[in-house]
């Protein structure tokens, strides 16, 4: 069965492009990742909420990736925190709004003795001394999963606590459930212009709010664009795939990275091992660094499977796609599989990077706060980002 297109042509459900009621506790600006996030903050602590969405329904980095929340592979201190936080986030929303969350964890997989050492080295260290929660397969553990599909592989990691949510699907869901159930309010098809000391001026009027988050994903130029131009932030465009299996299949219930994986996130990117990774894949395949290609690779509730990905930076996204890159990618899932696969389905996805830090969080005026992700991990510490910003404005 394939799997429905990305949503679209359909509004929110319980939604109004026109809005009597302008007066709200809080005005979230964006119902992306983080605009849900705020929204679901607020309005589980009873407060008044409306949400302001440009398009009819949000179809950036929200839905365009792999639904992973990859606690395992963030660094540790702050994103860590976030991320553990996040899981049990997720979890809870995901019993209220009636959506599906695989929480089988992942599979980090060492194609070569390199990405293995660093599987070992932190398994050695940082594994032991920072909490999460994995554990080191040798050759002979992975070739029993998947009736020996992965056996030839020289090690993994299980990350436990790592979840995966099929994001096109889930997004519809949530917004479902905080208009159904929690009363908040999505105006869509409305453009914010600007906001401060709690008025958004948007293209239906004004609204006015105790306290507004503004979530603009990577626009930098609408609202507030004063407060982003001293960061030159970037963009970051990924080309991904969906495909499905043309072989046998193998029935995969997690997401899958490889060591690749190792010297994008931060968990082990700052290994001395990882370094060391790094100057083997310059020197082997330097195609790989170039476009900044980590293969992830994460089954659909529907038996094909997410593939990518890639990043290229910019002050735009550019909307050529390089098909050296697409071949790439299917290259690495195939030979990681096993198995020869067909692309169904090819998409970019864009999101904020190169930023101070992986996400700001900053207060425009003290009634009115700013978030936006530099890193595309917002599924993986988004919904821990909305509850403490709520909870450091209302106080509770």
């Amino acid at each position: 069965m394939s799997a429905p297109a990305a949503p679209g042509g359909r509004d929110f459900p319980c939604v109004s492009m026109k809005c009597e009621m302008k007066t709200f506790d809080v005005i979230v600006v964006g119902a992306g990742m983080l605009g849900i996030a705020h929204a679901w903050a607020a309005a589980r602590r009873g407060l008044s909420v409306a949400v302001i969405e440009r398009s009819r329904q949000a179809h950036g980095a929200t839905i365009r990736n792999f639904g992973q929340v990859i606690v395992t592979g963030q660094a540790p201190g702050l994103m860590l925190s976030h991320a553990q936080q996040t899981r049990e986030l997720w979890l809870e929303l995901a019993k209220d709004a009636g959506f599906h969350v695989r929480a089988n964890g992942s599979l980090v997989l060492a194609r070569c003795a390199e990405e293995a050492d660093v599987l070992a080295e932190f398994a050695e260290t940082r594994l032991r001394q920072e909490g999460y929660r994995a554990e080191l397969l040798s050759a002979r553990e992975l070739g029993g999963l998947y009736d020996g599909r992965l056996a030839h592989h020289c090690a993994a990691l299980r990350g436990q606590d790592d979840l995966q949510i099929y994001s096109r699907e889930a997004l519809p869901a949530i917004t479902r459930y905080l208009a159904e159930s929690l009363g908040v309010r999505f105006v869509t098809g409305t453009l914010a212009r600007a906001a401060a000391q709690g008025r958004v001026e948007t293209s239906a009027g004004e609204f006015q709010g105790s306290h507004v988050f503004v979530c603009p994903g990577h626009d930098y130029l609408t609202v507030l664009p004063g407060l982003f131009a001293p960061l030159s932030l970037e963009v970051a465009r990924l080309q991904m795939l969906r495909a499905a299996f043309e072989t046998r299949p193998v029935a995969l219930d997690r997401p899958l990275l490889t060591g690749l994986s190792c010297v994008h996130y931060g968990a082990f990117s700052d290994l001395s091992s990882a370094r060391a990774l790094r100057e083997v894949i310059q020197a082997r395949t330097p195609m790989l660094l170039e476009n900044g290609i980590h293969l992830l690779i994460s089954p659909t509730p529907y038996g094909e499977l997410i593939i990518g990905d890639s990043h290229h930076y910019g002050q735009d996204a550019l909307p050529f796609n390089d098909e050296a890159v697409d071949d790439a990618l299917l290259d690495l899932a195939s030979q990681t599989l096993g198995a020869r696969l067909r692309v169904v389905e090819r998409w970019q996805g864009v999101y904020g990077a190169h930023g101070p830090a992986p996400f700001s969080v900053l207060r425009a005026d003290e009634r009115t706060t700013v978030a936006v992700m530099h890193s595309g991990v917002g599924m993986t510490v988004g919904l821990a980002i909305g509850e403490r910003a709520v909870a450091e404005a209302a106080g509770r």
